[in-house]
């Protein structure tokens, strides 16, 4: 049977598997070659969940090479090299040794990090034969140059395409306005992309060792098991002392408002409103996670959506979120609206978020936030993928290990002074970017 039928048929029962009030002990140990790993033994089913981080994203491209780390994430799927007396396999032949196991590998590429994920039953033949190939696309990618090329060439397409979108190009001015110069801000383009070599890709893989390694895992084994599997899987890659990284630098605030209105020929005019909001490791995080589930996190049951929806109709959706990452991600409002509303759909969400950051949420709204995120909390938790999501994040920001378990407490322990609070120390409205795609819009400054 393979592991997609199986999984179909048993998802039902897995989701019942981790009531909210089971305790969920993360286990976390290191390896000899330095590489660190946490586990969370999930015996329901027969499938192990692996996610191995490297500190090689976004935010170490070089400013003329946006993309670099996504481009080699992907590479990394298109072939492995010769080595050892075992065949080279390309894109096609390493595709159907994994469909013929059942399982998956894959590579991917954030702000922060670089990451490599890897699915399998726990059948012990199964389980070796993709330990074995998984160590093999880890450790010896092939980084095929004519492959490359081909990809290259669809990313650039792909970019044409989404540049003569309003919400990309809104995206791209707001990203710019608000980090400046910082990688967070890096814009991938067609000529950044067509500085990337694939000599530059095996660059960055030198940052790929398994001292720097974070490896999270969730499934049917135990720690020995799990310990096996995560030294086979890096065993392939350079076994050498890390030397420090290169330090990135933070995201600096913005002293002053800033305004971007880009006339576009659109029925919707696309509205991005933020600044620089926190990192994910600030001590503010629960205050500012309950605080924008009330402003605008909360869908049709937020400020936002009452005064800019619900009391003048003036936008179909709106919303605000934060984005921590290991510098200060961006904190976004964001709503799309009629051009000839959109000047008053600005000032409107303005007023609001000044209001809000002014003063704090009521008690009605800081019960019912309560009450949605504590009551929701079993759903973050009720697959290997979703365990394997948030094991990893604790991971890689080096969260407590009782992180899960104590989750809903200190949600319910925030209070209104805190939310106003912290919102009071992270945000500025009169210092924030308003960006305006496809609307003739005179923002007001007020």
């Amino acid at each position: 049977m393979s592991m997609t039928r199986f999984l179909a048929g048993a998802g039902l029962a897995f989701a019942v598997a981790l009531p909210a009030t089971a305790a969920l002990p993360i286990q976390k140990w290191q390896q000899a070659s330095g590489a660190q790993v946490w586990l969370i033994e999930s015996p329901s089913l027969p499938i192990v969940d692996v996610q191995i981080d490297f500190d090689a994203g976004d935010r170490r491209d070089p400013a003329d090479k946006a993309g670099l780390a996504q481009a080699a994430a992907e590479m990394v799927s298109k072939g492995v090299a010769a080595r050892n007396g075992e065949p080279a396999l390309d894109e096609n032949q390493l595709g159907e040794a994994w469909a013929d196991l059942g399982a998956g590998f894959g590579a991917s590429a954030g702000q922060d990090r670089m990451s490599f994920t890897l699915r399998s039953l726990t059948y012990p033949d199964l389980l070796d034969k993709a330990v074995a190939l998984g160590a093999r696309q880890l450790g010896e990618p092939s980084f095929p140059e004519d492959v490359w090329q081909r990809e290259r060439q669809r990313w650039q397409a792909g970019i044409r395409e989404a540049n003569t979108r309003p919400a990309t190009i809104a995206e791209r001015a707001f990203g710019k306005a608000v980090f400046g110069t910082h990688p967070y801000g890096y814009d991938i383009t067609e000529e950044g992309l067509s500085h990337i070599s694939v000599q530059d890709m095996r660059e960055v893989y030198r940052a790929i060792e398994p001292c720097r390694a974070k490896v999270s895992v969730v499934g049917a084994v135990n720690r020995a098991q799990a310990d096996q599997i995560v030294a086979r899987l890096l065993a392939r890659l350079p076994q050498a002392a890390c030397q420090a990284l290169p330090a990135v630098p933070e995201v600096s605030p913005l002293t002053a408002a800033a305004e971007r209105m880009i006339p576009f020929a659109s029925a919707q005019a696309h509205v991005l409103i933020g600044q620089p909001g926190y990192k994910r490791s600030d001590p503010d995080y629960f205050p500012l996670v309950v605080g924008n589930y009330i402003l605008g996190g909360g869908g049709f049951v937020s400020r936002l959506t009452e005064e800019v929806r619900q009391k003048r109709g003036l936008s179909y959706s709106v919303y605000s979120y934060f984005a921590p990452g290991m510098h200060a991600g961006a904190f976004t409002l964001g709503l799309q609206t009629k051009p000839e509303q959109a000047a008053q759909a600005v000032q409107v969400s303005r007023d609001v978020l000044r209001r809000f950051v002014a003063e704090g949420p009521t008690a009605a709204e800081l019960k019912a936030a309560k009450d949605f995120l504590i009551g929701g909390f079993a759903l973050r938790i009720d697959s290997n993928r979703k365990l394997l999501d948030n094991l990893a994040n604790i991971a890689w920001y080096d969260l407590p290990l009782d992180y899960l378990d104590t989750w809903s407490r200190q949600v319910d322990k925030v209070t209104a002074a805190d939310i106003k609070a912290a919102f009071a120390r992270k945000l500025q409205p009169d210092r924030m970017v308003t960006v305006v795609v496809g609307g003739d819009v005179a923002a007001s400054r007020q």
